[in-house]
């Protein structure tokens, strides 16, 4: 890596002259312009001698075959206002200049704070008001626009870009949010997928959106996922969607699938008076908190002769219990990384925070784009998952010729 250039410090009689004059700290910023318009005028009038050859009046570039031709005066938008740039022509119109690009309106960075607060779901108009107070900068809906439809190239990208040839965990949800879909404004679901690779990094595989959410629809998420290179994966966390196993399964034949306790007991909690919710709760733990599956069957039974008002719940643990029990099969420590989709729930409550700011989406490619955003800048923050070492231990004693099979070099 190349050793970065010290920056030299402010020489300090310049400092002194500019005080002298009695400023105050609300002067900086008038300081910064004039700072930030001398040295862009001054490296593109550099920029300009390094294209003709020669420099201003220089007899050099007589019957050069080009010259000079004046300056265009521009307006460019930073974190300091607006300040008007100079830039210098040329006879022939051949300059781009590189410090000030021909048709840049913004300073590097002023786009990146629209999509930061477009990405915390700002509207348009909020945008609008927040730039102006802080930095009395006037930008128009269209600007805002332009700078956050920029990104749809990088999020059709991310969207199709290669993965991981094995996944530890993959945790698959759906949220719903309101779009308009030809012609009218309905509830779609937006499909979610997080993976966890060997390595312990969460990521999230990809966004899709549909009608409603089913298992015909996941079945062609996880063949995408396939063709982008998922080989196997060791462990799916789903809820309680019908038909959900049995497409996870006929994409990856060998991932083991494990429904959400979480969802478990939300599911269970339907049925219950809002009276008896607590104690429910209470007693329903015994069952996802025992050491084996034995001994939760043991507490399935207990929970349904206490509890004979609610049949219902004991008839769901048991259509489901199949997919409830590979859960025992792992260590204490590891239940701790596949307990729930936490995962998952954690990140569609940063997105519902975004989301519940606008009434709808005008199209699915708007909601794509402010999603994609939103889960870029929660991603950005996300850390090794907590007991992945124990994890990775299991894997390697229970699959570890899967990984090699995967194609995976370690």
């Amino acid at each position: 890596m190349a050793k970065q250039k010290a920056v030299q410090p402010v020489r300090e009689d310049l400092i002194d002259e500019w005080l002298k004059e009695g400023r105050k700290p609300e002067d900086l910023n008038d300081l910064l312009k004039q700072i930030t318009k001398a040295v862009a005028e001054r490296a593109m009038r550099g920029e300009m001698n390094a294209h003709l050859g020669y420099e201003k009046h220089d007899p050099a570039g007589n019957n050069s075959g080009n010259s000079r031709n004046g300056v265009m005066r521009k307006t460019l938008k930073g974190d300091f206002g607006e300040v008007e740039i100079e830039t210098p022509r040329d006879r022939n119109g051949e300059f781009e200049p590189q410090f000030i690009r021909k048709n840049q309106t913004r300073f590097t960075g002023f786009d990146d704070k629209i999509l930061s607060m477009y990405s915390r779901g700002m509207s348009t108009r909020d945008i609008q008001g927040h730039l102006e107070e802080m930095y009395q900068v006037e930008v128009s809906p269209s600007l805002i626009s332009e700078v956050t439809d920029g990104v749809m190239e990088d999020a059709r990208a991310w969207q199709n870009r290669p993965l991981e040839l094995f996944c530890g965990v993959v945790f698959l949800d759906a949220l719903y949010a309101k779009m308009r879909h030809e012609g009218r404004v309905e509830n779609r679901a937006v499909y979610v997928v997080i993976g966890i690779n060997l390595e312990g990094r969460k990521d999230v595989l990809g966004i899709w959106t549909s009608a409603n959410e089913g298992a015909k629809f996941w079945l062609n998420v996880l063949t995408e996922l396939k063709n982008r290179g998922v080989r196997d994966i060791y462990l799916v966390c789903v809820d309680g969607l019908k038909g959900f196993p049995q497409a996870i399964e006929s994409i990856f034949p060998k991932a083991q699938v494990q429904l959400c306790i979480v969802h478990m007991v939300r599911a269970s909690l339907n049925y219950v008076t809002w009276l008896d919710r607590k104690k429910a709760v209470m007693d329903l733990k015994p069952i996802y908190k025992a050491v084996t599956a034995d001994e939760a069957e043991r507490q399935l039974s207990e929970f349904e002769a206490k509890w004979p008002k609610y049949p219902a719940i004991g008839r769901l643990w048991r259509d489901n219990w199949e997919r409830v029990i590979p859960f025992f099969a792992f260590p204490e420590e590891v239940r701790k990384v596949v307990y729930t989709t936490n995962a998952v729930e954690s990140l569609h409550m940063s997105l519902r925070k975004v989301i519940k700011t606008r009434g709808s989406f005008p199209t699915e490619d708007a909601a794509f784009k402010l999603l994609y955003l939103a889960l870029r800048r929660v991603a950005a923050k996300w850390e090794t998952v907590q007991h992945w070492k124990h994890m990775l231990n299991y894997l390697d004693t229970v699959c570890a010729d899967r990984i090699a099979d995967a194609g995976v070099r370690r």
